[in-house]
């Protein structure tokens, strides 16, 4: 509804517009004051009206608030402004693809600017990253499921991306999904709310619980003596009590402890008694 009225708006200024400039070109082109000519011209500039207010449509938010209170603050809600590191990361778009993620993803055109730099550069590997990042950003445009939007507001004054970032969720009242921590700080400095992808998947790695039974790969031997370490699908260190000859292999542990550190979280476990007393 908003962006009706919005478009309403303009077309109303366009046709305002033909018949001011109707009556001061009248003079010198008298077919335009006919009514061909009138409404010729009232159709042209209603819809340059029209397209001029769907541009400038940020700007004219304030007068959509107004008018539709509830409505324009839940659209613009729905903003997620992503940032380069997460459209490399490429997990959003599962994230997207999966219904988890609804409303409007909006990706300014600066950040669209830097990962084609990325992907232009003369370093292999960051040309690799960059060509991923506009993979996952063509794979979003495509989900049925979210709106994805390149975005021409800008801040040219401000040289940081980071800033830029958090000024143009601050212009369209949106949220900025990243999984940079260094913004997720300071963002939440100026009052900018953050979704961080990395965040999520630590909320949705498996409940782990002691006297659980897991099976696990025995990679490589761990600190202490007789120690072998594993690790689950979300890369969770799974140290095992006397795993150390059992490398190579997959066998079962039973779960005794789960610690979690600032490091992230480390279980321990010990042979499953069918496993141990197999290699006895």
């Amino acid at each position: 509804m908003p962006r009706l009225f919005v478009s309403a708006l303009g077309a109303v200024g366009g046709v305002v517009l033909a018949q001011l400039v109707a009556s001061a070109l009248i003079v010198f082109v008298p077919a335009i004051g006919s009514a061909p000519g009138r409404g010729f011209l009232s159709l042209l500039l209603g819809y340059i009206g029209v397209v001029f207010a769907l541009r400038r449509e940020e700007e004219l938010g304030g007068i959509t608030r107004m008018v539709f209170p509830g409505a324009a603050a839940s659209r613009e809600s729905t903003y997620k402004i992503l940032d380069t590191s997460v459209i490399i990361d490429g997990r959003i778009a599962d994230v997207c693809a999966a219904g988890f993620l609804e409303g409007t993803l909006l990706v300014p055109q600066y950040v669209l600017r830097e990962l084609q730099q990325i992907a232009d550069s003369g370093d292999g590997l960051k040309r690799h990253r960059g060509r991923r990042g506009l993979d996952v950003l063509h794979r979003l445009q495509c989900l049925p499921t979210v709106r994805t939007e390149l975005h021409d507001l800008d801040f040219p004054e401000i040289r940081e991306v980071d800033r830029r970032l958090i000024e143009t969720a601050r212009a369209v009242d949106g949220v900025i999904v990243t999984n940079d921590f260094n913004l997720n700080k300071v963002a939440e400095l100026h009052g900018v709310r953050v979704l961080n992808v990395n965040e999520l998947a630590s909320a949705l790695r498996p409940v782990v619980l002691p006297g659980e039974l897991l099976k696990v790969y025995v990679l490589r031997e761990g600190k202490e003596a007789g120690q072998g370490v594993a690790y689950l699908e979300d890369g969770t260190m799974v140290v095992i009590e006397q795993g150390r000859r059992s490398i190579g292999q997959t066998v079962s542990v039973t779960v005794s402890t789960v610690l979690q550190t600032a490091a992230g979280r480390m279980i321990f476990t010990r042979l499953d008694d069918e496993e141990a007393g197999g290699r006895r």
